[in-house]
């Protein structure tokens, strides 16, 4: 490693991090808080790279040359002019080298402590995914479980506004976990942008305290949560909602109401039911659907495709779900929340504080 460079351990000792790689790169993901200042645009790696199939190395660093020499001038004259001579920049791309090397070499000259961060974007990713797996060894989990239409997500939002630490899956993977959970006009974030908010999040933590989370399968969506976290939550303490059908009807036509307001929408994904249901069924559900018979469709719903599927999983997937607290749902309404909320965050329900997740 050169005197110009740090790694990853060293994000949080600069001012600002510069990622410097084209946008659709950064899009995918990037460090927390970065900010993108690209050496190319995607149009221009794009043409540097063509022009070192086709023609030679020499001829592609040559172009490439002229362009990030220009690109760096623009950002020095927007981005970086009113920085002052104290500011002290980490720079990165996707291996920490030549467009990183470059920025840096041009900022270290104009006169600012500028670093590049050693094996780049890369190696960022390498820390991701072994500190996800460190971090979740070491903390004590509490796994919010019940049956679909439960409050599971209800409960998680409550605990968080009461203080808690909560770490909500299904908001950061932008789904709600199920077959009709995907968010209207909410995309999914990529795979690594997901790992990414997820270590964020959970290196926010205090290992002392207790962190509440949501019995998830291993896939939200079209996302996985990283192993090593799902090893660690499914081995922890678990808390089981007991609703009742009632509360979780109207806590789910309350959660989903897209649905309710677009019909059409529905149909549609109901269509990924047909394999495991069959055609009739799933006609009959769509035309229930589209003569809003919503509480006879979702109890159907319910008792028909999302309740056998949750005990045929969860029993086998989470260790101490046998010996679960289970705490009664009545009506689903935001004040037994809030007051749920409140007693386990005071520890007075018998039985949570005592079997809190043991730290590994």
């Amino acid at each position: 490693m050169t005197q110009d460079a740090v790694n990853v351990a060293q994000l949080r000792q600069f001012d600002e991090i510069v990622d410097v790689r084209s946008p659709s790169e950064f899009a995918l993901d990037h460090i927390p808080g970065a900010v993108n200042c690209p050496v190319l645009s995607d149009e221009e790696r794009a043409r540097v790279g063509t022009i070192h199939a086709r023609n030679s190395a020499f001829d592609a660093r040559k172009i490439g040359a002229a362009l990030v020499s220009r690109n760096i001038a623009s950002h020095l004259e927007n981005a970086f002019a009113a920085k002052p001579k104290t500011w002290r920049p980490l720079i990165y791309c996707w291996r920490g080298g030549q467009r990183s090397a470059s920025m840096t070499i041009v900022l270290r000259q104009a006169g600012w402590n500028a670093k590049r961060l050693d094996g780049g974007y890369k190696a960022f990713r390498r820390f991701v995914i072994a500190d996800t797996a460190r971090l979740a060894a070491c903390m004590s989990f509490a796994v919010i479980c019940g049956l679909t239409g439960s409050g599971k997500s209800a409960l998680l939002r409550e605990l968080e506004a009461q203080g808690a630490q909560v770490l909500d899956l299904e908001r950061i993977a932008r789904h709600r976990g199920s077959v009709l959970g995907g968010l209207p006009s909410d995309e999914q974030p990529g795979q690594k942008s997901f790992e990414t908010q997820v270590w964020e999040t959970l290196s926010g933590f205090d290992p002392a305290r207790r962190i509440y989370v949501e019995a998830e399968s291993r896939k939200i969506g079209n996302l996985s949560v990283p192993e090593s976290l799902m090893e660690a939550i499914r081995r922890s303490t678990c808390i089981s909602l007991q609703a009742t059908v009632l509360a979780r009807v109207n806590l789910l036509l309350r959660e989903y109401d897209h649905f309710v307001i677009d019909a059409a929408a529905l149909s549609s994904r109901l269509d990924a039911l047909t394999w495991l249901h069959g055609r009739e069924r799933v006609a009959r559900w769509k035309s229930m659907a589209s003569e809003s018979q919503w509480n006879s469709l979702v109890r159907e719903l319910l008792e028909t495709h999302y309740d056998p599927a949750y005990r045929k999983s969860s029993g086998s997937n989470y260790a101490q779900l046998s010996q679960a607290v289970q705490l009664p749902i009545t009506e689903g309404s935001p004040e037994e929340f809030f007051a749920l909320a409140n007693r386990l965050i005071a520890e007075e329900i018998p039985g949570v504080a005592e079997n809190a997740a043991t730290v590994v």
